[in-house]
């Protein structure tokens, strides 16, 4: 396999050319340090990632892991197998991009955190503490809108907040308040969503006053407050006047960050640009994406995109096209992605939504192998779900572990007459299975994963076969101590503003 310099890798990403650079330790791993721009793309779920992370097959790709693991190696043999013909190996890994000088981030979606920092620092976006908002709730007309998904919101939120994902808060804010004397808090678990959430309002020229809560749902609690559970508040869809007055702000938000449009020709001429990756991507609610359409594109929320941008966009200088109807969201998102120094991206002036239903993943071709709906009482069950959900539910004496670690787990698992793979659906496991048959006899696959599992489940890890450090644990993970965690979290998110200065590829835009 070819070899690529580090300091030819940052040249490239300092340029306009397009290059996708991929991760393929563990996400856990992932979290420890990386280059600025790298995507996580773990070897043991790449064929699950690959399809929508990097969706052009030619586009050029350079993989790298810790530098002696030899993950690389592997990951780069199975892309030119799926039909990436255009595959570097970063030289030394991590290791080799340190050696020469060049900056590591620690933590997940670093992009898209430190240029939350970034936002705050270059726009003086104002914020209130945990404190005084509890004060002022008392005895003052507040809204707090929460900019997370529904589930984030659902698991715990600041009481009497309402639920209004990032890229909505524009659209539906002005019913949610009509008087232009309500104070609107803006939160989140910790800062970027709350920073971003806050900043867009301010932008839209919404005229409320409007602070984000510093250091969100974390800093609500290490206050000593208590957050809401199971809260199901979710802001309605906006009336024809709440809708007129979102459509007015986002046009002045486009005039001011130079926010592009094209037409539906004009993305038939970016699909048949063989030079060129593109991504079609519907900002929209996904209950509104499920309902209808535009054909071929992938369902990213707005404010997900803008706040976790390298779970969808691998390929950086690519093309990346923006769908919405009412145009107000996807302006509101590319706004923001113009600020982040993405210089392709256009809203899409004349969607014809005809596809309904969920998007299939772009997953190549799963390898038949032979299943069981049952486990027999003389096999061994390994499963190849996230830590996370294997410590919360699974299959009653099953063992836990990485598919890229498979020889792990051979040495820890007793020997048995047979092994059933599972995962969380299934797909995983099968694609696990050749490989784990060059390791164990009898090897099988549960038909359908845990999904499909009706039988009893038990929770704990004791029955690892390896580190758990497959995926970031998110502070709210860490039950015993999430206190600590959070207050960890919270410092490495402030410090990326001082961080980002040091790596010349980050190009970060300040509008007037």
């Amino acid at each position: 396999m070819e070899a690529i310099s580090a300091s030819r890798v940052s040249e490239l990403l300092a340029g306009s050319g397009e290059l996708a650079l991929l991760d393929v330790r563990e996400q856990g791993v992932h979290y420890r340090g990386h280059p600025f721009f790298a995507c996580s793309a773990p070897l043991s779920r790449l064929e699950l990632v690959i399809g929508e992370l990097v969706p052009r097959r030619t586009a050029p790709i350079v993989v790298l892991d810790e530098g002696n693991e030899g993950l690389a190696e592997k990951a780069a043999q199975k892309l030119k197998q799926l039909g990436y013909p255009d595959v570097s190996i970063l030289e030394g890994g991590c290791a080799g991009w340190k050696q020469a000088g060049l900056e590591l981030f620690r933590g997940v979606n670093v992009p898209s955190k430190a240029f939350g920092e970034f936002v705050e620092h270059n726009y003086g976006t104002p914020r209130i503490a945990a404190g005084e908002l509890k004060r002022l709730q008392e005895f003052k007309k507040i809204l707090v809108v929460d900019s997370r998904p529904f589930e984030e919101y659902h698991r715990m939120n600041i009481p009497e907040g309402i639920d209004v994902p990032g890229a909505e808060l524009v659209y539906r804010i002005h019913d949610l308040a009509p008087s232009p004397d309500t104070l609107v808090v803006v939160n989140c678990a910790g800062r970027t969503r709350s920073i971003i959430g806050c900043q867009s309002l301010r932008n839209a020229g919404i005229p409320n006053p409007v602070v984000a809560l510093k250091d969100g749902t974390m800093g609500w609690e290490l206050a000593g407050f208590t957050v809401e559970r199971g809260a199901e508040r979710v802001a309605p869809a906006p009336s024809d006047d709440g809708r007129a007055k979102a459509r007015a702000a986002a046009e002045r938000v486009a005039k001011r960050f130079a926010v592009r449009f094209c037409t539906s020709q004009d993305l038939s001429g970016f699909r048949a640009d063989p030079g060129r990756t593109l991504y079609l991507l519907d900002v929209r609610t996904r209950e509104e994406f499920e309902r209808s359409h535009f054909a071929g594109s992938r369902h990213a929320p707005g404010g997900q995109l803008v706040q976790a941008s390298d779970e969808y966009v691998g390929v950086r200088n690519a093309r990346v096209v923006l769908v919405d109807p009412d145009r107000v969201r996807a302006i509101m998102t590319a706004s923001w992605l113009n600020q982040m120094g993405w210089n392709d991206v256009y809203v899409l002036e004349d969607p014809a939504l005809t596809e309904t239903g969920p998007r299939k993943p772009d997953i190549p071709a799963i390898p038949s192998w032979q299943t069981v709906s049952e486990v027999p009482s003389d096999a061994a069950v390994l499963d190849l779900s996230t830590s996370l959900r294997f410590a919360k539910a699974h299959i009653p004496g099953a063992w836990w572990g990485v598919r890229s670690r498979l020889h792990q787990a051979q040495e820890k698992i007793p020997p048995a007459q047979a092994l059933v793979l599972t995962s969380e659906d299934g797909v995983l496991a099968h694609l696990a299975a050749p490989e784990a048959a060059e390791l164990f006899s009898n090897v099988t696959v549960l038909e359908g994963g845990n999904a499909a599992w009706r039988g009893p489940t038990e929770s704990g890890a004791e029955r690892a076969t390896t580190t758990r450090d497959d995926v970031w644990y998110k502070p709210y993970d860490h039950t015993a101590d999430y206190l600590k965690h959070a207050r960890e979290y919270l410092d490495w998110e402030v410090a990326l503003v001082e961080q980002i200065k040091r790596d010349p590829t980050i190009r970060f835009r300040a509008f007037p």
